[in-house]
């Protein structure tokens, strides 16, 4: 791509990230006009809208009113298509308050006003967005336009719940590389250096017969046979054994991970549990002692013992230490993101600004979840032991706490590349429930199963990005995109709950991945202050700017930590950075690849003059100069 290109490229992509009711900061509204040759949206223009790959418009609404809460009423075309919703305004200066936003976002929609509504802006449609912001459109009673519409959303925003597929089956972009091989679970362990002496893979739960929410690949202590992992699976809430998520390179300390033991109130035990958690303490022979990291308040873990669950006894267990990190349900994190979405959206108020991020409790919760990965890294890299990770059920605060501590002690993770098999790996095929988190489809917004655990998680990736701003090789964006793309529901990369059930709902042949999509265009993404070897050349030498890469151990202190105002702000004009970010950092990001390229060029001319001059003879001195 030439300079004048690239240059037309940032431009747009600046020009696009200060409409303050776009989409988002790189989302749909905005990646079709990033003119990059690869990654490419390939869109077709329908009137004023551009359409993606399969996507059809469904309604049309004339003469609506979008109530801006920024820049106020702006009348314009109301579209309804089976992946957005899109409003363009009718006069010309009012284009900043071009929407488009995709059903999926969509968490609920209700009719405002009846028959009887008096005034101007009053009898309309009120859309809820799990996005942090709401959408209210003003419809003129007399056009009969409200009931049309108001309908076709419901039907499109929430498939699932009118029988109809979600938009992913229908959208059929191509793109230079299959997403869907970024992650092959054999190409994991073997990277980790399993299988090993002590470490075996198996592929027990091919059918997924023996935990339906697991994958079918596990890594398990060699000493372990299938009939002890049955059994094991038996004493363990969902029949989720502990597995291997990590291993050290160098101590062969490891980080498992499971649900809670079935022990109740009369405290069962199981001796085939028990002689399983020794395998894994004597899997590390560096140390004698196994640390469990109980996620969960102490308090929520007894509670559930009246429910057939519960702890590990420190009795029954030897030379075992149990740890509660004291991080709470998905309850209390889905009211504490409530709160803080009343206090971004729509105005926020001044004087109540810092009290209101208090009262939420959310930098609270980031700040446990930090605390406790930090811990589990502790054990792991200082003190050469294993870790053993619960909750409950294991697939929201486990997934959290190990997919972080993964990142903190892996760099490999911590590249673009890296971060997707992350995500891929503890995220999606050990069972976090995406499709009953997210809700996607679902008109049950209220839905007590609703809850922001990836979000959050992503949260704490954010975090560490400010403490180690040359540790990544990506930056926000890739962050800000994975979560727009988590509710759009374009890609199949985050559908269903389980590895089983994307497996039955033939995921990886009918829908496209995110990753596709994020790698055709990765450029957008890379952090112009990274330091460490790329994930997209494995194989070349590693360049002679890059620093040792090292464990990292962020500061989990409400000092520190700060609220991500790109992501749960960003829909405030007043709350957006002025500076255009994005195009600085690619413009140095191409900056760095032509300097590394011209020092490159300069020290291979350097090393040729200096072979010439080793193959000259020397000069014979005269007796002038002797």
């Amino acid at each position: 791509m030439d300079k004048h290109n690239s240059s037309e490229l940032l431009n747009s992509d600046f020009s696009l990230s200060k409409n303050a009711s776009s989409d988002s900061l790189d989302s749909d509204s905005k990646s079709s006009s990033l003119n990059s040759k690869h990654g490419q949206d390939s869109t077709h223009v329908l009137g004023d809208i551009q359409l993606l790959d399969g996507e059809k418009v469904m309604g049309v609404a004339r003469d609506v009113t979008y109530l801006c809460p920024y820049s106020g009423p702006s009348r314009g075309v109301l579209k309804v298509t089976n992946y957005q919703l899109h409003f363009r305004p009718t006069e010309p200066t009012s284009l900043q308050t071009t929407l488009s936003v995709p059903l999926g976002v969509v968490s609920r929609i209700e009719k405002v006003g009846g028959a009887s509504s008096k005034g101007e802006n009053s009898y309309g449609i009120e859309v809820f967005c799990k996005d942090m912001r709401n959408l209210r459109f003003a419809h003129k009673q007399e056009n009969h336009s409200r009931r049309g519409i108001f309908e076709k959303l419901q039907q499109l925003a929430f498939p699932l719940s009118h029988r109809q597929p979600i938009f992913a089956y229908s959208y059929s972009e191509s793109f230079p590389e299959d997403g869907w091989n970024v992650y092959e679970p054999i190409a994991e362990l073997r990277r980790m250096g399993v299988n090993n002496d002590m470490w075996r893979i198996t592929r027990i739960n091919d059918k997924y017969e023996i935990c339906d929410s697991y994958p079918a690949v596990w890594a398990v202590p060699t000493a372990a046979n299938d009939d002890l992992l049955r059994s094991v699976a038996a004493f363990r809430s969902r029949g989720r054994i502990p597995v291997l998520a990590w291993i050290h390179p160098s101590s062969q300390a490891t980080i498992t991970r499971c649900s809670q033991p079935l022990v109740g109130v009369s405290g069962k035990r199981s001796r085939e549990d028990e002689r399983y958690i020794q395998l894994i303490m004597d899997a590390n022979a560096q140390a004698h002692k196994l640390f469990i990291m109980d996620a969960r308040p102490s308090a929520n873990a007894i509670a559930n013992k009246a429910k057939g669950g519960g702890y590990e006894s420190e009795d029954a267990y030897q030379n075992a230490e149990l740890v509660f990190l004291d991080i709470h349900n998905i309850h209390v994190m889905r009211e504490s993101l409530r709160k803080l979405k009343e206090l971004c959206f729509p105005q926020i108020d001044q004087t109540r600004w810092f009290s209101g991020i208090e009262a939420s409790c959310w930098l609270k919760h980031i700040k446990c979840i930090l605390a406790g990965a930090v811990r589990i890294v502790d054990k792991v890299e200082n003190h050469k032991t294993s870790v053993l990770v619960h909750c409950s059920d294991g697939w929201d605060r486990t997934a959290q706490l190990t997919a972080l501590a993964m990142l903190m002690l892996d760099p490999y993770y911590r590249t673009l590349r890296g971060f997707q098999v992350l995500i891929e790996k503890e995220w999606l095929s050990f069972g976090h429930k995406f499709q009953l988190r997210i809700g996607h489809g679902d008109e049950r917004h209220s839905d007590a199963d609703r809850s922001p655990v990836f979000v959050q998680w992503v949260d704490c990736v954010w975090q560490l990005q400010q403490q180690f701003p040359t540790a990544f090789e990506f930056t926000e964006r890739l962050l800000i995109t994975i979560v727009d793309h988590l509710y759009s529901c374009r890609f199949g990369t985050f559908l269903f709950n389980t590895e089983r059930e994307r497996y039955r709902e033939e995921v990886k042949t009918k829908t496209v991945s995110l990753w596709s999509y994020i790698n055709s265009r990765q450029n957008l993404y890379l952090n112009p202050l990274y330091w460490g070897p790329s994930s997209f050349s494995p194989n070349t030498p590693p360049s002679q700017y890059s620093r040792p890469q090292m464990v990292l151990v962020p500061v989990a202190s409400l000092r520190i930590i700060k609220l991500w105002k790109a992501l749960y702000c960003r829909w405030n004009p007043t709350m957006r950075q002025q500076d255009p970010i994005y195009q600085r950092t690619r413009e140095l990001v191409a900056l760095r690849a032509q300097l590394e390229a011209a020092a490159g060029a300069a020290a291979g001319d350097h090393a040729a003059r200096q072979l010439r001059r080793g193959l000259t003879p020397p000069r014979v001195a005269s007796p002038h100069h002797a």
